[in-house]
């Protein structure tokens, strides 16, 4: 799609789809994308289709890289091209409110922005306040007067205003810098799809399992950009095609960044063990759980790299955690209630990369400000046979576990499939709860996995620089 002269690459369900505002009008566009690949709500996403439809290119289009999964969603490519847009917007007119602690600016298609003055103040963008090379603040916030009024404000340039303050200092803002951080809810609603991509397509049994080959994603941005979007919205990849030996998770580790350490080490190996420290190293079966609930920061994303698969038995299996609890809230908001506000008692004691005592408190059910479900921390293996709740709760909490169990393992909701020497499974460790059917167990090492994990803000860094590399190529 060429916007402002930037051509732009972006999928949708494997169908592309014009974006000339002559020839689609607002619900034709609505209705040829896919509800599942924009998931917002319908007065923002109205705004959002207006601001794309009103590209006006000709034979502009949204190209598709791919199949169902290609870079995510959809919704991120029209969230992007509205931020684009929206930063074309020329200033008619700024003034002063609130006894100049208010800035106004009415833009050019009619709507209007209000900026605090001690925010403005705060993000003054001279060299004096702000240090380009670092992205980061020098203003103190001990020199910041909380209570500050403007001076003077003025139209600098059709995009840009200048503000003077009570001291003389003049700060100077851009059209582009300023639309993009309007305080409105649709605006913010926007950012915050923009940089964090919190969309997610929810699964069950009938899951398509995302593949992508291993060496493909490795080499080419845009198929890691698509892995890396895929597996923020869906929370599982399957990587095919790896080399059958220790080793390449330490080279995914590099394409990302850098993998995270662990008391099991930089990577460990699923195996079965004599003496075994860790439930994952026999050959019994695994129940449903997220790793390392005992860390107070688990972490984000969890690979695991078949070198080795016995002939019987072993089959992995997976579960949308964020579908089964949004399930639960409406089956029993109870027990859902309970466990999103009990603190469990983690515990795992040991020796591997180092010798270990790890204690920690984490709710089953995590969830933000919002009210929306941010991370699962269960692991039955490891939950602590001390339970800091009055004995009262305690019948009650175990309930509302049972329940939940029971969900996560029904038909409807679990995904059963058997990772083959050379996949890669990547998947998000604080959504995705995962176990193994059992497998017989044998003399010789018959089922070999090497794991890794890394965190989500290493896995978000690196999306967000292939982002701007992928959509900003011609």
């Amino acid at each position: 799609m060429h916007i402002c002269g930037f051509a732009c690459k972006v999928t949708a369900s494997n169908k592309c789809f014009p974006a000339d505002a002559g020839t689609l009008e607002y619900e034709e566009l609505h209705d040829r994308i896919p509800s599942d690949d924009f998931n917002i709500e319908p007065k923002r996403w109205r705004s959002v289709a207006h601001a794309l439809l009103r590209t006006g290119v000709p034979g502009g289009r949204v190209c598709c890289l791919g199949g169902s999964h290609s870079l995510g969603a959809f919704s991120l490519a029209v969230l992007h091209t509205t931020q684009q847009l929206s930063m074309g917007l020329g200033i008619l007119k700024v003034e002063a409110l609130d006894e100049g602690h208010l800035v106004c600016v009415k833009w050019e298609d009619g709507s209007e922005s209000s900026y605090p003055c001690v925010w403005l103040r705060d993000n003054c963008q001279c060299p004096q306040c702000f240090l380009p090379s670092a992205g980061a603040r020098r203003l103190l916030f001990e020199d910041l007067d909380v209570n500050i009024v403007l001076k003077k404000v003025a139209l600098a340039a059709p995009r840009k205003i200048s503000i003077t303050w009570p001291d003389e200092h003049t700060s100077e803002y851009e059209a582009e810098w300023l639309k993009k951080r309007c305080f409105s809810e649709e605006a913010r609603a926007v950012m915050r799809a923009d940089l964090f991509l919190p969309e997610h397509q929810y699964w069950g049994s009938d899951l398509q399992l995302p593949k992508m080959p291993f060496e493909e994603i490795m080499y080419n941005d845009e198929s890691a950009y698509k892995w890396l979007c895929t597996l923020k919205k869906v929370g599982i990849v399957l990587l095919t095609g790896a080399a059958t030996r220790q080793g390449e998770l330490n080279r995914l580790g590099h394409r990302i960044g850098f993998l995270r350490l662990t008391f099991y080490g930089p990577t460990w190996q699923v195996q079965d063990k004599a003496d075994a420290n860790n439930v994952a190293y026999t050959t019994g079966r695994l129940c449903f759980h997220t790793d390392y609930p005992v860390l107070q920061h688990p972490p984000g994303v969890q690979f695991l790299h078949c070198i080795k698969q016995t002939s019987a038995g072993g089959e992995s299996e997976v579960v949308d955690g964020f579908h089964v609890s949004n399930k639960l809230k409406k089956q029993n908001p109870e027990a859902y209630q309970i466990l999103s506000s009990t603190a469990v008692d983690y515990v795992d004691v040991g020796v591997d990369y180092c010798d270990f005592a790890v204690h920690c408190k984490q709710r089953i059910i995590d969830i933000d400000s919002r009210g929306q479900v941010i991370r699962i921390n269960y692991n039955n293996a490891t939950r602590d046979t001390v339970f800091d709740i009055p004995a009262e709760k305690v019948r009650s909490f175990y309930a509302a576990l049972k329940e939940f169990n029971d969900l996560l393992n029904s038909a409807e909701h679990k995904f059963t499939y058997k990772l083959k020497p050379g996949d890669i499974v990547t998947f998000d460790n604080w959504r995705v709860l995962h176990g193994r059917q059992s497998y017989p167990s044998c003399s010789e090492v018959t089922r070999h996995l090497e794991g890794a994990y890394a965190d989500w803000d290493v896995v978000m860094s690196r999306l967000r620089l292939l982002r701007k590399k992928v959509l900003n190529r011609d």
